[in-house]
């Protein structure tokens, strides 16, 4: 099935790009795909918030052909 993925601050920059579309097995959780796409030891254990079709999820949220998946991680700033 296809989502499409969106990423943000340096997880868009890891990735080098903004937004992909991408083929994934059916029964995934946006956790898994977080997983697949940032292995472990690429990012770290940062807690990333997981959006789909723009609303906040769990990790272990299904995705469904054309969900629209976004990757937020921690935020800085002051």
């Amino acid at each position: 099935m296809q989502v499409s993925v969106f990423y943000f601050a340096m997880l868009r920059e890891q990735r080098g790009r903004a937004d992909e579309s991408l083929h994934v097995e059916a029964g995934l959780t946006v956790g898994g795909l977080y997983e697949q796409i940032f292995a472990a030891g690429s990012i770290g254990a940062m807690s990333i918030m997981y959006a789909v079709n723009q609303s906040y999820v769990s990790a272990d949220h299904m995705l469904a052909e054309n969900d629209e998946v976004a990757f937020i991680p921690p935020l800085g700033g002051g």
